[in-house]
């Protein structure tokens, strides 16, 4: 399938720059912005699982895009803790929106990147896919998401020690239209599991635009 691919740059509405990259397959079916683990902990967008789920998505036909959260590698800003990062989410989103316009849009975000992902709820998504999420990074009422209607599909590890499945279930039980998925033998990390994370992305966005094959 072939592919466009290239870095860009994203300009936040607090007018930081941060660096990006995106993929966009011919005859995409649906688009996916992922979101980094933490920062102060070595995240980026080069990280192990955004990086095998932004190679494996446009190959499952959804146009792709990652990016660093400000004051990582080659963005601009200092990093601001998931308090300011929605910006930086939110430019993700509008720039793949219009590269990839009107296709059903996932927002993905891993660790990190998934607590800051369940803070954004901007009209041009159609679900949320959150990997390993600690659920505490910002203060769950920061989470606005919860309570949206749109499909929220969490990805936990069997062994994760941040946050268990049975402690994310527990927490996101009044979650509205949320469903939270074990994925067995993984930790919070996720290595040799990834082929899992990719399956169920691709599953969300079936959903979401179904395929005609």
């Amino acid at each position: 399938m072939p592919h466009d691919r290239r870095d860009l740059q994203l300009t936040t509405a607090d007018g930081l720059r941060l660096e990006a990259e995106v993929v966009i397959p011919a005859s995409a079916t649906a688009a996916v912005v992922f979101a980094h683990p933490h920062p102060a902990q070595g995240g980026s967008m080069r990280s192990l699982v955004t990086s095998e789920l932004f190679r494996t998505a446009p190959e499952a036909g959804m146009a792709a895009m990652r990016f660093n959260f400000r004051g990582v590698e080659g963005s601009e800003g200092d990093h601001a803790g998931g308090v300011d990062e929605h910006h930086d989410i939110e430019a993700a989103i509008a720039a793949l929106a219009d590269l990839a316009p009107g296709l059903p849009l996932v927002l993905s975000g891993w660790s990190f990147g998934a607590d800051v992902a369940l803070t954004v709820v901007d009209p041009r998504l159609a679900a949320w896919f959150l990997v390993a999420p600690p659920l505490r990074v910002v203060p769950l009422d920061a989470m606005t998401a919860a309570h949206d209607t749109r499909p929220k599909l969490l990805a936990v590890g069997e062994h994760d020690p941040f946050r268990p499945p049975a402690s994310a279930a527990e927490i996101t039980e009044g979650w509205v239209n949320t469903e939270v998925v074990t994925v067995s033998g993984a930790d919070h990390f996720f290595a040799g599991r990834t082929a899992r994370l990719s399956e169920l992305l691709d599953g969300l966005a079936g959903r979401l635009a179904p395929r005609l094959d």
